[in-house]
């Protein structure tokens, strides 16, 4: 699936990442309210790299209007194994349906990769997302001193063929 616009109250266009966006997605991340406090060091020296960007499928969510295009979320496919590797939308965009259009368009991506499922292994208080945007619940992934102190849901997206 290529770029796409989606009609909301300002265009949000979804394209492929290009090594440029790097900084912004990872301030991105680093900056996300969801990893304060006992969550901070998840994020704390984390860097989404050029060569992440090159190794993986990894799309943003930009505003048009804005000059430039302001990043509002992003997301990663790896492929092997699948997997929804990344999934950040900014803070103050939140509650404006980018996290839902992302999670569409990773299937539609997944599908066209041939894939029939997409593994998850979610922050603790995005839960409730996953489930409201059609993940199924299959476990639990054990907390792995130091890098992850805590044990985090684990879903899957089951991809169908159109």
């Amino acid at each position: 699936m290529r770029s796409r616009t989606f009609p909301m109250s300002q265009p949000i266009t979804i394209r492929r990442a290009v090594a440029r966006d790097a900084k912004r997605l990872t301030r991105l991340v680093r900056g996300s309210g969801a990893y304060r406090g006992r969550y901070a060091a998840a994020t704390a020296g984390y860097r989404v790299g050029p060569d992440y960007i090159e190794a993986h499928r990894v799309f943003v969510a930009v505003d048009v209007d804005e000059q430039g295009g302001r990043v509002l979320g992003f997301y990663s496919l790896v492929l092997a194994p699948p997997e929804l590797d990344l999934l950040f939308v900014a803070d103050d965009a939140q509650g404006r349906g980018i996290g839902r259009l992302l999670i569409a368009h990773m299937r539609s991506e997944a599908r066209a990769a041939g894939l029939d499922r997409v593994l998850v292994v979610s922050h603790p208080p995005a839960e409730g997302f996953y489930h409201r945007v059609g993940a199924v619940r299959t476990g639990t992934a054990l907390a792995n001193p130091p890098a992850v102190q805590w044990d985090r849901p684990q879903f899957e997206f089951r991809i169908s063929p159109e």
